[in-house]
């Protein structure tokens, strides 16, 4: 069995976790301005994408709307839409600029289901190669091809910014 190494992963799990807040990490980086740090691709009425900072695949992004909610029921229906599109428009962007073999898209409802910020739903858009892997279990003959985060940022900002015909 090949070992997958991950090691942009390693400051995220080593790193003291702070304390809890009274607003999600998500609902901090929609109110920040600092998109680049913050890793933000795209920025919509009621809702953004960002790259995932510790992905388990290269080009793992996330669809947020700006709403802090922890599931589905609380959006209205307009939020709802917007959220699709994004995630379609994202995947788009995912495939211009990557070109994968195909995605996982999903949403994780509640700590018991998987969901890392259970008080802010948010949609995963992860682009998939034949032969990767999924997620973490390690199989034999994996290959990982990582690009930094920030020039990939670039890559998928300019793919956005072209897609005019979805937003």
């Amino acid at each position: 069995m090949e070992a997958l190494h991950a090691p942009w992963r390693i400051p995220y799990i080593l790193a003291p976790k702070p304390p809890p807040s009274d607003v999600s990490l998500f609902t901090r980086v929609a109110q920040s301005s600092d998109d680049e740090k913050n890793l933000v691709l795209v920025r919509e009425r009621t809702c953004y994408a960002l790259l995932n900072a510790y992905p388990y695949n290269g080009g793992h992004l996330m669809v947020v709307p700006y709403k802090e909610t922890p599931d589905l029921e609380n959006l209205t229906d307009e939020e709802l839409r917007d959220l699709m599109k994004l995630t379609r428009r994202s995947q788009n962007a995912l495939k211009k600029v990557m070109r994968p073999d195909g995605f996982n898209i999903g949403i994780n409802i509640g700590k018991v289901a998987g969901a890392g910020i259970a008080e802010h739903l948010h949609i995963h858009v992860v682009p998939r190669w034949n032969g990767d892997t999924n997620f973490m279990p390690v199989l034999a003959d994996v290959s990982v091809l990582p690009e930094a985060l920030q020039d990939l940022a670039v890559k998928l900002r300019a793919a956005f910014a072209a897609d005019t015909v979805n937003s």
